[in-house]
């Protein structure tokens, strides 16, 4: 199983994550080796995110042509980096979307008319992933604006992305960037309730494209 994971801030995409790689393990009797979770500035290490409050400091007061190089050197490492040519599963929150999303709004770079403009970004990226494998599935993440926003009072991230009054701004445009890829197995899972309901409409959701590594695996974990 290979899985983009793609929403706003606070629509639970980490979350989200681990509670599918939980489905996997209990289901298929394996685990994702890694969850990639990169690409909301400052959090853009480790696995979770490892950096110190000094260095997010850093990164925040970085140039944005310094941000760009950042964040697009760690796209084109990760697209290569065995997550969608090596192993049977690769899970990847955000990525070339959510950097699309955001560098744009929020961090000076990647806009229409900029040289590394995050649309070509994302083509180039999706392309990549398609020459390796067609078995791809992208995954917008959705939730109420009011439950976003609840959330973001009542457990704010620190060095947060998004701004309460951008929420439906940046809800829209991950919506528009999702329709635009090129990664055709695509599904959308609302997040506004339990994360136990989520999961199960990825797991009614995600059937369809279940690979046949995925369905063999399944029949004999449930036979032991």
């Amino acid at each position: 199983m290979r899985v983009i994971l793609v929403g706003c801030e606070y629509v639970g995409t980490t979350t989200l994550a681990h509670a599918i790689d939980d489905w996997l393990e209990a289901n298929m009797g394996v685990r994702f080796s890694l969850i990639h979770d990169h690409w909301k500035i400052p959090h853009t290490s480790g696995h979770p995110d490892d950096s110190t409050p000094e260095e997010q400091e850093w990164l925040l007061a970085a140039s944005p042509k310094f941000k760009e190089m950042h964040q697009r050197h760690s796209l084109y490492y990760h697209v290569q980096a065995n997550t969608f040519n090596a192993h049977d599963d690769g899970m990847v929150i955000g990525a070339a979307i959510e950097d699309g999303v955001y560098g744009p709004m929020y961090f000076g770079y990647g806009g229409p008319g900029h040289r590394l403009d995050r649309e070509t970004v994302q083509r180039q990226w999706e392309n990549t992933i398609l020459n390796f494998t067609d078995e791809t599935v992208l995954v917008h993440v959705t939730a109420e604006t009011k439950v976003i926003a609840k959330r973001l009072h009542d457990d704010p991230h620190d060095n947060m992305v998004i701004s309460e009054g951008d929420i439906d701004k940046v809800k829209n445009r991950f919506t528009e960037l999702v329709e635009w890829s090129v990664i055709d197995k695509k599904i959308q899972v609302d997040n506004s309730g339990s994360i136990a309901d989520t999961v199960a409409q990825f797991v009614a959701k995600i059937e369809l494209y279940l690979t046949d590594i995925d369905r063999s695996r399944m029949k004999e974990h449930s036979s032991k």
